[in-house]
């Protein structure tokens, strides 16, 4: 057990259960007057986070699981909290080139290679420790580690400040590769295992939107929002057009594409806005990445069952993952995704909660 306290903020380790091949797991608890958030070094993950209500009741406003060994258990991956890589999100037939070689990353999502391959950063034991206000994760990924080139070394710090989260994001390589990291937590605003987020009012601060294939692969570049049910410039109920005769819903089965955020690449930026109606509280991300992929639990099936003894089912969760575009390396339009050594690859992310009446 280790604690910390630094500006109101104290940090705990306690034993998080035992994952697949018999490997031990931690559980940080990090915690002020605003957040309690936990967080596993299997996968980086964030397990559940604790925030109030507009009554200032404490409700889980984050999917997950009780121990280590849901996640690793599961079947079909849902990456409940996970720090996804090395590459976030998909590629085109798990297929691209860099400096005149191509790579091949194993395919899991067929036809296509997704958040790094069948066994990415989600599966991965980092390695854990408590900072001032909260916990660092770091992973050394190999060369050739699930066919990507270059040993990758990444750093992934969770901090508390105030009633926000901030996720920051560093990694370097000692050969040309490509890194495109996210989190990939599941929120439900009115709390885990309460119901669908449909309801929810969802405002994404993007003009333009990347629409995709049968494979969930970009196609045709970028298209406005504006006259389809992906815009939402203004807050729009989650599940108010998600029916709609429109073909970019019927393949995903309702949101999973990417959103071109306002402002430059790099520079912090409000990607979107959450109200839940019923609980009153918000969540504000903001982001220095240039996309997000907005994400609306199409494929929780009902197979798994979280912390409040609910299965999740359709639609239970949704993820805002901030991110460079998906197949970014084999689209030469889109910002580029490609790290050198003597680079160093950094970016953040904050998860802000509030509430209104």
């Amino acid at each position: 057990m280790g604690v910390q306290a630094n500006a109101a903020v104290t940090v705990t380790k306690m034993s998080f259960g035992v994952a697949a091949a018999d490997k031990p797991a931690d559980l940080y608890t990090i915690k002020n007057d605003e957040l309690v958030v936990n967080v596993t070094n299997f996968g980086a993950r964030i397990v559940s986070l604790k925030t109030k209500d507009r009554y200032g009741r404490v409700g889980d406003v984050a999917l997950g699981y009780e121990s280590v060994s849901g996640y690793s258990a599961e079947k079909s991956k849902t990456y409940f909290g996970a720090i996804v890589g090395r590459y976030g999100n998909r590629i085109r037939g798990g297929s691209f080139t860099l400096d005149g070689q191509t790579y091949q990353i194993p395919v899991n999502n067929a036809p296509n290679a997704l958040h790094g391959g069948p066994h990415g950063f989600d599966d991965q034991m980092w390695t854990g420790s408590i900072i001032p206000d909260g916990v660092e994760m770091t992973l050394v990924s190999k060369d050739g580690d699930m066919g990507f080139p270059g040993t990758l070394t990444v750093h992934v710090r969770y901090t508390l400040v105030g009633s926000a989260i901030h996720i920051n994001y560093e990694a370097t390589t000692d050969k040309d590769t490509v890194v495109n990291l996210t989190n990939h937590t599941y929120f439900n605003l009115a709390g885990e295992g309460s119901g669908t987020i449909l309801d929810e009012v969802m405002q994404i601060d993007a003009d333009e939107y990347t629409p995709v294939d049968a494979g969930l692969i970009p196609v045709g570049g970028p298209q406005p929002v504006a006259g389809t049910p992906f815009d939402f410039r203004k807050p729009t109920v989650i599940g108010l057009r998600m029916h709609e005769e429109n073909e970019q819903l019927k393949i995903a089965g309702g949101y999973d594409h990417n959103w071109i955020l306002r402002g430059k690449n790099g520079e912090m930026k409000e990607a979107a806005k959450v109200y839940d109606p019923k609980s009153g509280r918000v969540l504000t991300v903001s982001t220095t990445q240039p996309g997000v992929q907005f994400y609306s639990g199409n494929f929780l099936d009902g197979s798994y069952k979280g912390r409040a003894g609910v299965f999740y089912t359709r639609n239970t969760g949704f993820c805002l993952e901030t991110q460079h575009y998906p197949d970014s390396p084999n689209q030469p339009d889109f910002p580029s995704t490609e790290l050198k050594p003597g680079e160093t690859m950094r970016s953040e992310t904050v998860f802000a909660f509030s509430t209104q009446k």
